[in-house]
């Protein structure tokens, strides 16, 4: 069991930064590949980015490529998002979760999750 804390999120104005935090509470997290999703006011959650076990390889949505970078620390057991040029569209609960295996990009194959940031971009 991997259990998942997301913090750092907040309001910023639209071309502002925020960098999300998740905190594991398992050295296992180390074996997990890790993502982030998001789901904004009446919309699916959707896939934001993902990092693979040892951090040799990211992935992105099209939406954010650019602008948000994914590592993580696994010493720290931690994963991060470093989001920057926000915009309004950026707003959403964002939520970070662990995958032994499968596809990235799929929610519906990661095992654990946290229970959600509120990231909201507004003048």
């Amino acid at each position: 069991q991997v259990h998942l804390v997301e913090s750092g999120g907040g309001l910023v104005q639209p071309g502002g930064s925020l960098r999300l935090s998740c905190a594991a509470s398992e050295r296992t997290f180390s074996n997990y590949a890790m993502g982030w999703f998001r789901q904004a006011p009446g919309k699916e959650r959707e896939f934001v980015a993902a990092i693979s076990w040892n951090g040799a390889n990211t992935y992105y949505a099209d939406a954010i490529k650019g602008r948000f970078t994914i590592s993580r620390n696994n010493a720290e057991i931690t994963v991060y998002l470093q989001m920057i040029s926000l915009k309004p569209e950026d707003t959403a609960i964002y939520y970070c979760a662990a995958l032994n295996r499968g596809d990235l990009s799929d929610q519906y194959e990661y095992e654990y999750w946290g229970q959600g940031t509120q990231v909201t971009v507004s003048t």
